[in-house]
């Protein structure tokens, strides 16, 4: 397994839709195994191929506080959705910044696993804030989409003056 380098906005190819997945086997594997290392490294609860510069629809993402619930959704797709919610979310795209984002509270996916394997999750409460985040990313997407334009660009400016004092 490898750590992989996790792009950072304003970088252009976060902005790139994900085509879906359309081959399964080693090399798929071995970029989930990949992305899960990643993502627990960050640390972080969730990770997009498109944030490891790979354009696929393929998301990792473990929400719990042990580590030991890892979900994989290969060309996921919302397929029900229901309330609102409000959460302070952040993103290993966009280090150090958080911000209330409103989605659906509860949602209903529809996916493959690494294998190819057809299934169907029922997600509410943080794992559903999480997969919506994750979805976002393989649309070209990210939070920060979601603020106003003063904001946004109060980020740009942010993440900028740390990478240069970095």
């Amino acid at each position: 397994m490898a750590t992989l380098t996790i792009l950072e906005f304003p970088d252009a190819r976060l902005r790139t839709k994900a085509q879906p997945v359309t081959e399964f086997g080693a090399e798929l594997a071995r970029l989930v195994a990949d992305m899960f290392e990643t993502m627990y490294a960050a640390p972080g609860i969730g990770l997009a191929a498109t944030q490891v510069n790979v354009h696929r629809q393929l998301l990792v993402l473990d929400v719990s506080e042990e580590k030991n619930a890892p979900h994989v959704l290969v060309n996921p797709r919302v397929v029900a959705k229901d309330g609102i919610q409000v959460y302070q979310e952040g993103c290993l795209s966009v280090p150090g910044i958080y911000a209330d984002v409103e989605r659906a509270n509860q949602i209903t996916v529809e996916a493959q696993d690494a294998d190819g394997k057809p299934y169907t999750l029922q997600a509410d409460g943080l794992l559903a804030v999480c997969i919506q985040h994750e979805m976002d990313h393989l649309a070209g997407r990210l939070f920060v989409d979601y603020l106003s334009p003063l904001k946004r660009e109060m980020v740009r400016k942010k993440l900028e003056k740390q990478r240069r004092s970095a």
